[in-house]
């Protein structure tokens, strides 16, 4: 995990989490994007979180990590989020989540699963909210775009404000079909309650043989053609997404690049007992159960979050 804090921040500052494609690491999204140097110009703070799995995705499949405060990949960023809101002094109404690839269909899985941490999502050739739940890191039926998905299980029980979303994708994509594209406007139109008939197109838009379709305020679409399935990201756009592209940086604080080793991640259970697969077992300030079900090893995925595995 890399957490970018540049040495001027606005007042208080947004985050955002920028999460890798699979095979990748946080290190090479740091580099490899333009988030860091934006956070310089405008004053906001990025955390590039790395997937603990030995293949470098994200876990998007399992019960727990689509379900809000159950486990998994999701709650460890939570924990992250939580802990930088309780630290650094983030703006609780201004964290985001972007990302490529495994780290859009992490985006999703965010802005589906905690709608109450997240004001938005930029997500890249991903795939909707729940399209690859099974027992299986891949879903082959989900990635051809062959699954109808709806809203229903997208966090049921919350009442606030959803986050608002935008995704990108390419119509050459060969890895995660296009398909799914329609199907990410069709779940997130849904859980708006707004017609999948866009309110306006645009083309050539941000970029030559891109069009922009927007659906009101909360969801924008923007499809590449002839694009495979490294859409180019845009940061810029998607600052522009979020609200940020007219922030400026404020009070000036110290740019350590790694996490802290003491504080608070978040409410905690109680004490006591065992933890089920994939349930926390520990982190910074966990008070909570540390001794997995039988055939489980609690496991550190980093300082925010250990899991049973």
């Amino acid at each position: 995990m890399i957490l970018y804090k540049p040495a001027k921040l606005a007042n208080p500052p947004p985050l955002i989490i920028a999460m890798h494609h699979c095979q990748g690491s946080a290190q090479a999204y740091f580099t490899g994007t333009q988030y860091a140097n934006l956070a310089d110009t405008h004053g906001f703070i990025v955390i590039y979180p790395d997937a603990p799995d030995p293949g470098g995705c994200w876990d998007v499949h399992t019960n727990a990590t689509l379900t809000h405060n159950a486990g998994g990949d999701s709650l460890a960023i939570a924990s992250m989020v939580r802990y930088a809101i309780q630290n650094y002094g983030v703006d609780a109404t201004r964290v985001f989540a972007t990302d490529t690839s495994s780290g859009a269909m992490m985006t999703n899985v965010l802005i589906g699963a905690y709608p109450d941490l997240f004001a938005a999502g930029s997500a890249f050739s991903g795939v909707p909210y729940e399209c690859f739940e099974g027992p299986n890191l891949w879903n082959s039926q989900c990635a051809t775009g062959e699954l109808i998905m709806t809203p229903q299980h997208v966090y049921p029980g919350f009442s606030g404000t959803r986050p608002k979303f935008q995704f990108w994708h390419g119509t050459a994509d060969t890895t995660l079909y296009s398909r799914n594209f329609w199907e990410d406007i069709k779940q997130w139109t849904n859980v708006f309650g707004v017609s999948q008939t866009p309110l306006t197109t645009t083309t050539n838009d941000p970029l030559s043989v891109y069009s922009r379709a927007s659906f009101g305020p909360n969801v924008q679409a923007i499809l590449a053609q002839g694009v495979g399935h490294t859409v180019p990201e845009q940061a810029n756009d998607v600052l522009t997404w979020f609200g940020l592209s007219n922030l400026t940086p404020g009070n000036p604080s110290s740019n350590p690049t790694s996490p802290p080793v003491t504080g608070p991640t978040g409410t905690p259970p109680p004490t006591g007992g065992t933890v089920a697969q994939y349930g926390q077992c520990g982190s910074i300030g966990w008070t909570g159960a540390t001794v997995c079900v039988a055939n489980f090893k609690c496991t550190v995925l980093n300082a925010y979050y250990s899991q049973c595995l």
